[in-house]
């Protein structure tokens, strides 16, 4: 009569999410100031947007890879590698969106959304995998 795994998988990608996008605010807070990037009201509500679906797939991605590798010998060493191949459309989609928001390298605002839908899907696809997987996962 134990928890859900699904309860616990959702739990730990909450706190990891939380984790994450306390840690992206102080980052991109501090790029802001430091380079005076002007963004418009646009491009500010799309670099938010950007943050949180990238958060939501980054925290998936990682809970469900760190259960994978957490009965592993040398887990330290084997979860980066597992986990980069997965999340670099997630590292390249993020970053695209966050040049279209900051209007860098002649990027307009509006080219950012592909790739947050890109992210949003990569987000929903993980959460619902994870939550179905995460059992057997941490059972064996």
């Amino acid at each position: 009569a134990g928890v859900d795994p699904s309860a616990i998988f959702i739990g730990k990608s909450l706190a990891l999410m939380v984790q994450l996008f306390a840690l992206e605010l102080l980052l991109v807070g501090t790029a802001v100031v430091l380079y005076g990037v002007e963004m418009s009201l646009l491009g500010f509500a799309e670099a938010i947007v950007t943050l949180l679906t990238a958060t939501v797939g980054l925290a998936c991605v990682g809970t469900l890879y760190g259960g994978l590798a957490g009965g592993a010998r040398g887990r330290e060493t084997l979860l980066p590698l597992l986990l980069l191949p997965v999340v670099a459309p997630v590292l390249i989609g993020a970053t695209r969106a966050t040049e279209a928001a900051f209007g860098s390298a002649g990027a307009q605002v509006s080219e950012g959304w592909p790739w947050i839908l890109l992210l949003a899907v990569f987000a929903v696809i993980f959460a619902v995998v994870g939550a179905v997987a995460f059992g057997p996962l941490v059972d064996e």
